[in-house]
């Protein structure tokens, strides 16, 4: 499962409450995937994925 390098942030699942008609019904099942691009800004020479908040905040302090 692909995660960011810096903070381990990945996907995350989980169900929506539905109601149909006064009855729960759980039936839609999403996943939330993190916004991960490749840099080169964690490590010189070696790409690797990072979340767009980390990506953020490196290039901010580079």
């Amino acid at each position: 499962m692909r995660a960011c390098e810096k903070c381990k942030k990945s996907s995350k699942g989980g169900s929506t409450r539905k109601l149909l008609r006064g009855h729960y019904n759980p039936t839609t099942y999403s996943k939330k995937k993190a916004n991960l691009q490749w840099t080169g800004l964690l490590v010189a020479g070696k790409r690797s994925y990072v979340c767009t908040q980390c990506l953020r905040t490196l290039s901010k302090t580079k």
